[in-house]
């Protein structure tokens, strides 16, 4: 129960993904904050199989206390120290070759996203209060300092705060950019107007991922020694790339496959983004991969064909009371596996700044620029930093030779081992890096008003 005095700070998370409820778990924290979550789906229930940890996210998951119960869903424990992360392949070609091992700090652990939501969820508090079927449709913010919502049901609710937590078509951005737009243009600013309103809707990366779980028992009567059994590898080629890892206890394979085009960037898509699709939608694309690649599609089944959007980057997270966090701010691509990472980071810092004892409902607008001037730069140089993975894991990166499979063997072998060590330092800050140095920026900044 909350104390019998009003409590200091009301928020609305919107979206009951793992990024709002990683904020909703941390602010439940704070007994004089009162949380709610809105979802716009009938029920919770996450859309996806595989999600990436890496040591600097999994800091804060073992700081809310949620780690023990997630490693019951893992086959092997976090280690520190160097640890073989994942194999590497030039598999567009009859017989692959195993050019480069990725080497990381600490244990990438790797989660099935419905087991990652239901421990969240179990761990919420009863006086975090959740919602479903309430659909942001839009906010205003009041003189007197409250936020009144406004749902797709006719319902409406008030916060001190709202965070949009909603996603990649997060109605909390649009609400957000049209009201920044129209304000711009109220002031005679028509090009900033435009250029707000240019990252309302998301953009295709050019990108279709073919998405699958493979039960492992069904891969192991076809290969019994196939490497995704145990090791997470990934088989590169021009024009694609297929990852394959074990999640659910070793249990299942998480598979994806990707097409690109890196020359339809940025533009839209023709068709819908998200649809169930037949393994012959794909498997043409790598129909003269290696023999490994061959037979995990083989045993793929019913996979979902999903088209990569991202969110074009913002000028700002934040707009008076409201912030954003996530995909709802930063959509990215998922060639780092840092997506559901960066959200948390995000979570984390807003609880920094909203938990602090010189944060009050007269300063929230500073709170929320901290936040801000924190997570947004770094979140934004991820996300360019995952664009740029999939050129690499695609032979389409600046200064890579066209010509790769006319090289000789000795030349292909030396142009792959530099590759390899190019993505690895694109990469490294995921394992080499931590959060604290923004917490203690983010204190830095609180205590200095």
């Amino acid at each position: 129960m909350f104390p019998s005095s009003a409590p200091r700070l009301r928020v609305a998370i919107c979206g009951a993904g793992i990024g709002g409820l990683v904020c909703a778990l941390a602010l439940s924290r704070c007994p004089d904050i009162e949380v709610d979550v809105y979802e716009a789906a009938s029920q919770f229930g996450e859309v996806g199989a595989g999600v990436s940890v890496f040591p600097r996210p999994w800091k804060i998951l073992k700081w809310l206390g949620v780690d023990r119960e997630l490693l019951k869903y893992v086959e092997s424990k976090p280690k520190e120290g160097p640890v073989n992360a994942m194999r590497y392949r030039k598999s567009d070609q009859d017989v692959g070759t195993e050019f480069y091992s990725l080497i990381t700090h600490g244990t990438l652990v790797s989660l099935h996203r419905p087991d990652f939501q239901k421990v969240l969820l179990r761990h919420l508090p009863k006086t975090c209060r959740t919602y479903c079927k309430k659909r942001l449709r839009s906010y205003s913010e009041q003189p007197s300092g409250l936020v009144h919502l406004m749902f797709e049901d006719g319902t409406t609710a008030t916060c001190d705060i709202l965070i949009g937590a909603d996603g990649l078509k997060s109605s909390v951005r649009a609400a957000m950019l049209q009201d920044r737009a129209l304000c711009a243009q109220s002031e005679g600013r028509p090009k900033e107007a435009l250029e707000i309103l240019s990252a309302v809707q998301p953009v295709w990366t050019g990108t279709v991922a073919y998405r699958a779980l493979i039960p492992s028992e069904k891969l192991r009567a076809q290969a019994p020694h196939h490497a995704a059994l145990k090791t997470p590898t990934q088989y590169l080629g021009k024009n694609g790339f297929v990852i394959a890892y074990p999640i659910s206890r070793g249990k299942m394979i998480n598979f994806v496959a990707f097409t690109m085009r890196h020359d339809l960037e940025n533009t839209s898509y023709d068709g819908p983004w998200m649809v169930p699709a037949d393994v012959s939608s794909f498997a043409g694309a790598f129909q003269h991969w290696e023999p490994e690649v061959q037979m995990l599609i083989k045993c793929v089944e019913r996979p979902l064909q999903w088209a990569v959007h991202t969110v074009k980057p913002m000028k700002s997270f934040v707009s008076g009371r409201v912030a954003l966090l996530g995909d709802a701010a930063h959509a990215m691509c998922p060639h780092q596996g840092s997506g559901a990472g960066q959200a948390m980071e995000d979570a984390y810092i807003l609880y920094t700044v909203l938990s602090h004892r010189s944060t009050h409902r007269g300063n929230l607008e500073r709170a929320l620029s901290i936040y801000d001037a924190i997570r947004r730069p770094a979140a934004l140089r991820v996300q360019e930093r995952s664009r740029l993975a999939g050129q690499y894991f695609t032979f389409s990166n600046e200064g890579m030779p066209s010509h790769l499979d006319r090289m000789s063997e000795t030349q292909r072998w030396d142009t792959l081992q530099q590759l390899g060590k190019k993505f690895t330092k694109n990469w490294e800050w995921a394992w080499a890096t931590s959060v604290d140095s923004s917490v203690q920026e983010a204190l830095r900044l609180l205590e200095a008003q």
